[in-house]
């Protein structure tokens, strides 16, 4: 039986508690949060400017060298540089610039030659478009003064983390919302454990839950990953599915549109994989208005508010 999707009635006030929730927990902890991440952006600006002598030595040796020093090179152009903007205007391959940003490692298996001269251009690209009015010792040759460099890596480090503002408040509001699971579940006796992938699900413990499960489904013919939030098998369940639970927290109702048909894909693929028993309960904390709850009720999907988190006993948790 569904807990909340078959209560339209009481979806406008849940709405209001949900947002009003989320508001005060971005007021009180998100300055925090982004200033904790702008702290370490920077340390990670400076080590990249002593990688480059202070953005005196670009080449393809430095890049490959230290490949993640990307990221901040395309906030220290004039204008910043995103990732397809580079791409395009250095002619080289987004998943060069993707890998090397995210994974800070050349790709494997790519032929020497052409990873050189796809460096070349990204270095020409950078160094004819580096911020001149910031880094004003690039045109004066010679060493910058100390409180310089502190100074321009300061607005580097703003500027990415200005790029990553919502990612970096959408992460730790999932880390908060997977703690507070953690807390419910661990005073009613469930323990967690590290996710097994290697065995089926129905091998779970009753009474056991864990964090980020990667499930394997087939789609078009290829097998592919799909991460589970969490995974809880309830005490009286043994030998069964156990419940899958997505954390969706949203600042604003602009991109749940397009979220909740992530969600409706993902659990079609689900039921292809292991049946239409799977239960897939959503963990909303945030701007999730009617029309979406509506779609993803019609999706079978349900959920469970953050404020109104002892719903999950009706699951049977």
């Amino acid at each position: 039986m569904p807990v909340n999707a078959d209560k339209p009635q009481r979806w406008k006030a849940d709405i209001a508690r949900s947002i009003d929730a989320f508001n005060a927990w971005f007021l009180k902890l998100a300055p925090r949060v982004f200033r904790d991440a702008r702290r370490d952006t920077a340390r990670q600006v400076m080590t990249g400017m002593s990688a480059t002598d202070n953005l005196r030595s670009l080449s393809p040796a430095v890049l490959k060298e230290n490949p993640g020093v990307l990221s901040l090179l395309r906030m220290a152009t004039c204008p910043p540089l995103a990732r397809d903007r580079l791409a395009g205007l250095a002619h080289v391959r987004k998943s060069l610039i993707h890998t090397m940003e995210e994974k800070n490692r050349i790709p494997p298996r790519v032929e020497a030659e052409e990873l050189c001269r796809e460096l070349a251009r990204i270095c020409d690209i950078i160094g004819r478009l580096l911020d001149r009015d910031l880094f004003t010792w690039l045109d004066e040759r010679r060493g910058p003064a100390r409180r310089a460099v502190e100074r321009a890596t300061t607005v580097v480090a703003d500027r990415l983390c200005g790029c990553l503002a919502d990612p970096i408040l959408r992460n730790a509001q999932e880390k908060r919302q997977l703690a507070r699971i953690g807390d419910y579940l661990d005073a009613r006796g469930y323990r967690r454990q590290t996710p097994r992938p290697e065995k089926t699900l129905c091998q779970m413990p009753a009474g056991t839950y864990c964090f980020r499960m990667n499930l394997r489904v087939v789609r078009e013919g290829a097998e592919i990953k799909i991460p589970i939030d969490a995974v809880i098998q309830p005490h009286s369940n043994g030998g069964n599915l156990p419940i899958l639970v997505e954390a969706k927290s949203a600042g604003d109702f602009t991109n749940t549109n397009k979220r909740r048909k992530e969600e409706a894909a993902k659990i079609h693929q689900l039921r292809a994989r292991l049946g239409d028993e799977i239960r897939f309960v959503l963990f909303l904390c945030g701007y999730f208005d009617s029309g979406y709850l509506g779609y993803e009720a019609a999706e079978g999907i349900d959920w469970v508010w953050e404020h109104r988190i002892e719903d999950f006993l009706e699951f049977g948790v």
